[in-house]
This record gives C-alpha cells, sequence and structure tokens, in this order.
C-alpha cells in the first residue's frame, strides 16, 4: 500500500508540472490554427492552371489531401524566336524536362511574421519528382497565401504567375490543352 501511496502522490506531482505547449510566438500559433480551419477545407481538392503564350505553354494539376499531402504534374514547353535569313520565325515546342513529370510532397498553411514585423498568410509546399533516375524539387516555397473559395485558389509567386505574381488556379481536375 506504500508504494501505490508514493506513486499515485508521484503521479499527481507529475501532473501539476505539466504545461501547455509553449510557443516561440503565441500569436502566430493561435492564427496558423485559425488559418487552417478556416482555409484547409476549402483547398482540399484538385486545382489547375494553364498558359498558353507564343513562347511558352504551361500547365499544372495540384491535388490537396487534408492530411496536407500533396500531389500534382507539371508540363512545360518552351520555343524560342529566331531569325532566318532575315525572317522571323519560332523554333519547335521542346519539352522542359525538369519541370515535367508528376510530384509529391506536402503542404501547409501558416501565418507568419516578416522581417518588418508585419503577418502574412502563407502557404507551405514541398514537393519533388523523379527524372532520368534523379530526384528534382518541384516545390520548395512558402509563398503568400492570398484567398481560396470555391472555385479559385490565389498564391503569390510560384512557377506561374500574372504580371502581378499571383498564380491563379481554377477547382477541379484538367488535362493540358497542349
Amino acid at each position: 500500500m506504500k508504494h501505490f501511496t508514493l506513486l499515485l502522490l508521484f503521479s499527481i506531482v507529475l501532473m501539476s508540472c505539466y504545461n501547455e505547449p509553449e510557443y516561440a510566438d503565441p500569436e502566430a500559433h493561435e492564427k496558423t490554427e485559425q488559418l487552417q480551419q478556416r482555409y484547409a477545407p476549402l483547398l482540399a481538392g484538385t486545382w489547375h492552371v494553364e498558359q498558353l503564350g507564343e513562347k511558352l505553354r504551361y500547365f499544372e494539376c495540384l491535388t490537396f489531401q487534408p492530411d496536407g499531402k500533396l500531389s500534382g504534374m507539371r508540363k512545360l514547353h518552351t520555343r524560342q524566336l529566331v531569325t532566318i535569313d532575315g525572317v522571323e520565325r519560332y523554333t519547335d515546342w521542346e519539352d522542359v524536362e525538369e519541370f515535367n513529370g508528376t510530384f509529391s510532397g506536402t503542404w501547409r498553411l501558416r501565418w507568419e511574421r516578416d522581417e518588418q514585423g508585419v503577418g502574412h498568410d502563407r502557404i507551405i509546399l514541398y514537393a519533388g519528382y523523379e527524372g532520368n533516375g534523379s530526384l528534382y524539387t518541384a516545390y520548395s516555397h512558402n509563398a503568400l497565401f492570398n484567398f481560396v473559395n470555391e472555385n479559385r485558389l490565389r498564391i503569390f509567386g510560384l512557377m506561374l504567375s500574372n504580371n502581378d505574381g499571383w498564380t491563379e488556379y481554377q477547382k477541379g481536375a484538367a488535362e493540358p490543352s497542349f
């Protein structure tokens, strides 16, 4: 009985010493949790973007799983404008090997402060894919997250962006048109 009483007393002392986790920036932790709760359910699913230009054709499809897993595929073609005998012509379209293929990794939403202390909503993407026996990085980004709704996702500074730096994805699976 003495051992049981000592064990019980020891357990009570240990439990009284237990504290909630302490975060370096409690505000950032709280805002990250709110960001995840609010937008992660909307992000879950498949998104795509395509841009067709005179020198570039790009397609990307991203699938965000609720458990933080990311999968996707990219297709990138480029061509050059050359002058032959005084006449400007485009070369044939070429695959850009290190940007083509399927990839997988992780994603997470996070709120964090920049160097000036201003807070921003961010999306963290890490993913890689194999090609020619090598592992290539598809994503290693801590990008600005602007918004997501049922049909549109807007992220700043990814592979493909508009003139203002934002990439806009449409909801749903799709195939490249090229």
